[in-house]
């Protein structure tokens, strides 16, 4: 490991579908004391925005630096990663942080690219440990005291679909997998070199298939079902795990020079029986509301950053332009801000726009105000609010590709954030100046966008706040 007195060492820690509500920071009902602990010492950012509302969007801006759209990574690859992922073109923070120095490594999920050219260690990341999909079971084996609670997403995620690699070589872990990740991170950061260290830990947790062990279930106690009871216990896990890696940066003296970045990839799901929260913010994943988009977002480091909380919105697509200030060098295209600059001297930053798109769906979020256009849905027959359907096809080209605006027209929808966090009171009506505003620019900002290297196979119709919507990711 560095304990070198100059660049930081940089550790980026991503949990898959963990709501802005799970955290105890965040008022969350599941106690996360280690997660807590590096939000006391750090900075919490309380408006921080994941890229996109689904995974491998939302990770390929993280790790890109540059939203998503602009090179074609705008829907969730549903399987075509197999064949190709996140655009050669592109340039990843581990790639600017290996040419400024540093050793990088991943531990954990990838999902940007599985096949040759497109992988971690071909991206700018000396060492792999993880899977290259989008998820995989924590369990090979479930005991009589450990719990797997049925998703409908199980029969797609299993260990011959998405094994983990070491490397390049296929790793059969005979341990919980979170656990695994934990270990292997540590391992990472312990290799002996002058050089500081850029890990990317990205966790699979509390990303289905709902599995636990028995030594965490019985640290959660009784829960109102098995859902919020295994849910409990993946979460206990991984902040076990992050409190372990922190603990270990201290013992070893590399803690107060290392920047340490947490946030969750997108809001947490519907589908996993009322077991997470994305409270108090509006929707879920894959959503446009707050709920899908607003996430868990904590930096922490201890030589430059004092604790405080910050309220300014902030973006993933900042994370590769934070690390690479860090390191002293500049990330090609990046489109977001320093972290550290701002909240250091948060005046000294005029307000910004942060823009997404998800097929027809197009979003605004500028200081207090908050834009959605997202095309209305007939009521899918017997669907209870919030539940989701595949049944979309009726609004679906014969080619498969999404149409641009529903047969029934778009919602165009207004939130002041200031006072209306939970986006309940639609004021376009209002403010029809502020509406034509944003969506001013909204335009300008798509003109440097691309089309989508591949289509939604993932359409979703729901109701929210008695509007039936349809979404595409």
């Amino acid at each position: 490991m560095s304990k070198s007195s100059g660049k930081p060492n940089i550790i980026v820690i991503v949990a898959d579908d963990l709501g802005y509500g799970d955290i105890g920071a965040n008022g969350g009902r599941i106690p996360t004391p280690n997660i807590d602990a590096l939000a006391t010492s750090g900075v919490r950012m309380t408006h921080g925005y994941a890229t996109a509302a689904v995974c491998a969007p939302s990770r390929a801006g993280l790790m890109i630096g540059r939203q998503q759209t602009r090179f074609g990574f705008e829907f969730n690859p549903a399987g075509r990663d197999t064949q190709r992922g996140m655009s050669l073109q592109e340039t990843t923070i581990a790639q600017t942080l290996k040419g400024a120095g540093y050793r990088t490594g991943i531990v954990g999920k990838w999902h940007l690219g599985q096949t040759e050219g497109y992988t971690p260690l071909d991206r700018g990341f000396d060492s792999f440990y993880g899977v290259l999909g989008g998820a995989t079971p924590y369990l090979t084996a479930i005991g009589p005291n450990d719990l797997h609670v049925e998703t409908a997403e199980d029969k797609l995620i299993t260990r011959d679909r998405l094994p983990i690699f070491d490397g390049r070589t296929r790793v059969e872990p005979d341990a919980y997998v979170t656990d695994v990740f934990t270990d292997k991170a540590i391992e990472f950061v312990d290799r002996r070199s002058e050089k500081p260290f850029f890990l990317y830990l990205a966790y699979t947790a509390p990303h289905t298939p709902l599995q636990a062990p028995a030594h965490y279930l019985s640290r959660v106690g009784e829960k109102p079902t098995n859902y919020h009871r295994v849910y409990a216990a993946m979460l206990t896990a991984m902040d076990d795990g992050i409190g372990k890696l922190v603990r270990h940066l201290k013992t070893t003296g590399t803690y107060d020079n290392t920047l340490i970045v947490f946030l969750s990839d997108n809001g947490c799901p519907s589908y996993i029986g009322g077991a997470c929260s994305n409270a108090p913010l509006q929707a879920w994943k894959g959503y446009p509301w707050d709920g899908g988009i607003r996430v868990p977002f904590l930096v922490s480091w201890p030589r430059s950053i004092a604790p405080g909380v910050y309220s300014n919105p902030v973006s993933a697509l900042d994370i590769a332009a934070t690390a690479a200030a860090a390191a002293g060098v500049a990330h090609p295209g990046a489109e977001g801000r320093n972290l550290v600059s701002l909240v250091l001297d948060p005046a000294a930053h005029s307000s910004r726009a942060l823009f997404w798109r998800m097929g027809p769906t197009r979003i605004v979020r500028e200081g207090r105000w908050k834009l959605v256009v997202v095309n209305r849905s007939a009521p899918v027959g017997g669907a209870p609010a919030n539940r989701a359907t595949d049944d979309l096809s009726r609004s679906m080209r014969p080619d498969g590709v999404p149409a641009v605006v529903s047969a029934l027209g778009q919602w165009t929808l207004l939130y002041d954030l200031e006072v209306d966090p939970g986006e309940k009171f639609n004021l376009a009506e209002r403010h029809p100046e502020k509406v034509k505003e944003l969506l001013q620019k909204w335009d300008q900002w798509n003109a440097g966008n691309i089309e989508p290297q591949w289509t939604s196979r993932r359409g979703v119709a729901a109701e929210v706040e008695n509007m039936w919507v349809e979404m595409f990711n």
